[in-house]
């Protein structure tokens, strides 16, 4: 049966600061960095080794992806980057503390930009020094003002038809590292998850999740198998959960 290894990347230079960072290109930290190398670490303990791998081209996630391979011992497998793979555009709220947000627009409405399904943040301003218009990463038209979940969705779906299912059903391994929000929106797309409920899951920095699918790519277990220590991958989700909240 086909299996797919998805993993968020490691903790971000902006994951530390606690500041929205969507499109942004950012860095991982050095934590960041061990995540990703024990994400390969539990892969490769599991005999999990892929065949071919897709990234985004955000940075993040390509140094994910490559020291998930090299602990792995795959560093020489085929990888396709795309953009249909990257983070959430954040709009407006690019680069703000998401504490410092929190506390000028309330709970309810930081709760909306940040989780709900399908209402996206205040657009990007003309002029705004995170503008990645003329990027060359991209192609004109393509970096949006803004975005929420429900466009994720639209976006990753013609790429998981057109590029990850063929090597699924090629009987590849195949690893998928990529961002908070893209891979939940790949996987309220496995799972048939609604707005609501994909709204309610939350993805840790560096945490394996196997899906064995089906001949038909159905997964065998709905969410996944989460690789790791129980405890610490919960600890972790909630970590998630609270961000924007004042310690």
């Amino acid at each position: 049966m086909p299996s797919l290894l998805l993993v968020r990347h490691g903790q971000s230079l902006w994951n530390l600061e606690n500041r929205f960072t969507g499109w942004w290109d950012v860095d991982l930290s050095p934590t960041g960095e061990q995540e990703a190398n024990q994400a390969g670490q539990l892969l490769a303990q599991e005999g999990l080794l892929p065949d071919v791998a897709f990234t985004s081209v955000l940075t993040r996630s390509v140094r994910t992806c490559n020291i998930v391979l090299d602990a792995t011992g795959r560093s020489w497998v085929p990888v396709q980057r795309h953009w249909r793979l990257n983070e959430r555009h954040y709009g407006g709220l690019t680069g703000l503390d998401k504490a410092e947000t929190r506390d000028r627009y309330g709970d309810e409405q930081f709760k909306l930009w940040r989780r709900s399904y399908d209402v996206p943040p205040p657009p990007l301003a003309e002029g705004s020094p995170y503008d990645l218009s003329g990027d060359p990463r991209y192609v004109p038209g393509v970096v949006p003002a803004t975005e929420c979940l429900a466009d994720v969705v639209v976006r990753m779906v013609p790429y998981w038809y057109d590029a990850i299912a063929p090597q699924l059903l090629a009987g590849r391994l195949v690893l998928v590292a990529a961002h908070g929000n893209s891979l939940r929106a790949l996987i309220k797309h496995l799972d048939q998850m609604d707005g609501d409920e994909i709204a309610k899951l939350e993805i840790p920095t560096g945490v394996p999740i196997v899906y064995e699918l089906d001949e038909h790519l159905r997964p065998l277990q709905a969410g996944g198998r989460w690789l790791g220590d129980p405890e610490a991958i919960a600890a972790a989700a909630e970590a998630v959960r609270l961000q924007g909240q004042r310690k």
